[in-house]
C-alpha cells in the first residue's frame, strides 16, 4: 500500500510574524519533536531570535506522524516525508536543518538529496561512525547495550519495527559518514564532553576531512540540554543579523 508521506508539524512560530531565516529541527531515535519542548520555550523568550521562524516535525514512526508496519523507516521514506512536509511551508527565506542524533543523519542526507534548499546544518549530539568503527566488534557490543538501555526505559521499543528498522536501515548506514563528507555546506556540529553515543573522538578526523565543519564542545550527556540550545541559540543569532548564509 502506497501512502502519502508526510510528517506531522508539532510547532511553528515566528516571533515577529517576518521571519528571515527558517529553522527546522528534527528529533532523534526512540523520540519525537517535544525532544526541543526546552528549547523553544526558552527560544520565544529571546529576542535575538524574534526574526527566525521554528518548526518541529515528528519523523515517520514517532509522535504523532504515521506510523505503520507497511512502511520500511529508511531514508527514502523519511526524506520523502520531509521534502513533503517542507515544501508545505512554503519557505521564502533561507533555510537551517537541525538534527539530534539520529535526526542529524536525517539532515545530512536531506542536504545530500538537495543542496539547494538548505543553507546550513546544525548536527547535535550527532555520531560520527566511521566504517573502521563498525569492523570493531566492541562498537556492536556499544550498540547492543545502548539498545538494552532504552527497552528497560521503554519495553517493547525492540520489537517496533519503527525502531528496529531505523536502527538498521539509518544508524547503522555505513555511508554516513562518507555522506558528511561530501556535504559542501556550512556544518556546525554541538555535542557534549560526556556523550559515549558519538564517538567524539572521530570529530577531529571529519574536520581534517570535511574543512567546512565547525565543532563546539559543550559539558553534558545526549540530550538537549541547556548547554547545547544556548550554543545553537547564539549560532542562530549570528545568522539572523546577516543577509545571505
Amino acid at each position: 500500500m502506497k501512502h502519502n508521506l508526510s510528517l506531522f508539524k508539532s510547532y511553528d512560530y515566528c516571533q515577529s510574524g517576518k521571519p528571515r531565516l527558517t529553522v527546522v529541527m528534527i528529533h532523534g531515535i526512540a523520540s519525537n519533536s517535544a525532544t526541543y519542548d526546552k528549547a523553544l520555550v526558552s527560544f520565544e523568550a529571546n529576542k535575538g531570535l524574534a526574526d527566525i521562524r521554528f518548526v518541529t516535525f515528528d519523523l515517520l514512526g514517532a509522535g504523532n506522524s504515521l506510523k505503520t508496519d507497511e512502511l520500511d523507516y529508511n531514508y527514502d521514506e523519511q526524506i520523502e516525508a520531509l521534502h513533503q512536509s517542507i515544501s508545505m511551508l512554503k519557505i521564502k527565506t533561507p533555510l537551517i536543518l537541525v538534527g539530534h542524533s539520529l535526526g542529524t543523519f536525517i539532515v545530512s542526507r536531506y542536504a545530500s538529496v538537495y543542496p539547494d534548499e538548505v543553507s546550513r546544518l546544525i548536527l547535535i549530539s550527532a555520531p560520527i561512525y566511521t566504517k573502521q568503527d563498525f569492523a570493531n566488534p566492541a562498537f556492536m557490543v556499544g550498540m547492543d547495550a545502548f539498545k538494552k538501555a532504552l527497552s528497560v526505559k521503554n519495553p517493547g521499543i525492540l520489537h517496533e519495527k519503527s525502531f528496529t528498522n531505523s536502527m538498521n536501515n539509518i544508524v547503522l548506514d555505513q555511508t554516513n559518514y562518507e555522506v558528511l563528507t561530501k556535504l559542501k555546506l556550512p556544518i556546525i556540529i554541538i555535542y557534549g564532553d560526556l556523550d559515549q553515543l558519538i564517538a567524539s573522538f572521530n570529530i577531529p578526523k571529519l574536520q581534517k576531512d570535511v574543512p567546512n565543519i565547525k565543532a563546539i564542545k559543550t559539558h553534558g550527556k545526549h540530550g538537549i540540554t541547556a548547554d547545547k540550545y544556548t550554543e545553537l541559540a547564539k549560532i542562530l543569532a549570528e545568522d539572523s543579523n546577516v543577509k545571505t548564509l
